[in-house]
């Protein structure tokens, strides 16, 4: 089949929506489908890694990628929005293209025309529903009352939801909000699944990772690291973690906490480490290749995750599967992922809870082993090998469901 994955985020920005493009993108391909990433341009100074310097190399990848010119965006930073006057370049390269099917992944301009293409064009199209825009927003847009960023962000995803010819949630809980939204339609419950790329482990580049590290931290040598991987914005409850810490370190003085990722709330979150005292205790590397991410796992005791807002939390999965046990809040996502205790610990948003936790796996090596053969085990179920032909299901359906519609 001929692929074409619309959305509006895409490397260098970092998300879980980018995280599933670029994984199942790439695990078509090696069932020999052919793809087309359809995405944003973004600015140079956005392309730098603030850690190794590193670029986006789009001629590297396995697909093609299709970047529409675009514009900065008043209130985020890090996200931009295509030129509305580009879209015949949308349109002229998806004729050229011909697409067998189009799959959507965001909500905002891209993914728009996307939709707009389908009806024009009469291509099937797959929507992936990621993100609960409705609670999400109110974290980019101050001037509006929240109740109406609520309906706002439900009526984005509903326009969606009502159009899609096969409709994808990465969650049983998300495809309860499909339902909530008042769409009565069957919903394919297809989780993101981890590249086999992101688990590989090269010992020559572990060493070139570590140096840099160390020279830039070397406070974090012989110490048990407390690692957060992810984008660093207010939603994700990162705060919660220097309380943590500092109940940990009452029994454990040589834990470090480590913050892998950037993101608007990067300054904001230093300044808050500074004001509880935890400037040697605390580190912040800024955004990290996502293939370098391995080795971070591989270093560190445990994986804390304080989120309460994830879809997924693909960065637990991760971790599982660089065999690092979990410490979790068990809301939205997480509990879809670690279902339990599988790979770690789901705890309630309780700091004592989740310190106990924490250190029951810093000081018991017998059940630090337990739980890292545990997360290895169960992390495998998100594998991209094991999830893409359920993907290649969802498109055979929504093809399928095009022609009987077309042929009436």
């Amino acid at each position: 089949m001929k692929i074409a994955m619309f959305t509006d985020a895409y490397f260098p920005r970092i998300n879980g929506v980018t995280v599933s493009v670029q994984s199942f993108a790439e695990g078509l391909c090696k069932l020999g489908h052919e793809v087309c990433v359809v995405c944003l341009e973004y600015t140079e100074e956005q392309q730098k890694s603030s850690f190794f310097d590193e670029k986006t190399n789009d001629d590297k990848s396995p697909f093609k990628i299709l970047r529409v010119p675009s514009a900065w965006i008043a209130f985020s930073k890090e996200d931009r929005m295509m030129r509305l006057d580009k879209w015949h370049l949308v349109k002229k390269s998806m004729d050229e293209f011909q697409p067998d099917v189009i799959h959507i992944n965001s909500e905002w301009t891209i993914g728009y025309f996307g939709a707009i293409y389908c009806r024009h064009r009469h291509v099937p199209f797959v929507f992936t529903f990621h993100t609960l825009w409705e609670d999400y927003l109110a974290n980019y847009i101050n001037f509006v009352p929240a109740r109406g960023l609520k309906k706002i962000g439900m009526e984005v995803v509903r326009f969606y939801l009502k159009r899609a010819d096969v409709i994808i949630a990465p969650t049983k809980r998300i495809a309860e909000v499909v339902d909530r939204y008042g769409i009565k339609r069957q919903v394919n419950i297809l989780p993101t699944g981890i590249p086999d790329s992101k688990l590989e482990y090269d010992e020559k580049k572990s060493n070139e990772v570590y140096a840099t590290l160390f020279k830039k931290f070397p406070e974090l040598k012989e110490r048990k690291i407390l690692l957060f991987v992810g984008r660093i914005v207010k939603e994700k409850n990162l705060p919660f973690l220097f309380d943590v810490l500092e109940k940990v370190q009452e029994s454990q003085p040589d834990t470090a906490l480590l913050f892998v990722g950037g993101g608007p709330f990067l300054n904001e979150l230093k300044e808050l480490a500074k004001s509880h005292g935890l400037e040697k205790s605390v580190f912040f590397t800024g955004y990290i290749n996502g293939n370098d991410l391995i080795y971070f796992y591989k270093m560190a005791s445990v994986f804390t995750f304080p989120s309460k807002t994830e879809t997924q939390g693909l960065v637990t999965v991760e971790a599982m599967l660089s065999a690092l046990p979990v410490v979790a809040i068990g809301e939205m996502g997480t509990i879809d992922v670690m279902q339990g205790n599988n790979g770690g610990f789901m705890v309630k948003d309780d700091v004592e809870e989740f310190s106990q936790k924490t250190l029951e796996l810093l000081q018991n090596e017998s059940l630090h082993k337990e739980k890292s053969e545990q997360a290895l085990e169960w992390g495998s179920k998100w594998k991209i090998s094991y999830l893409t032909p359920k993907l290649i299901e969802c498109y055979q359906k929504a093809i399928g469901i095009c022609k009987e519609r077309e042929s009436k």
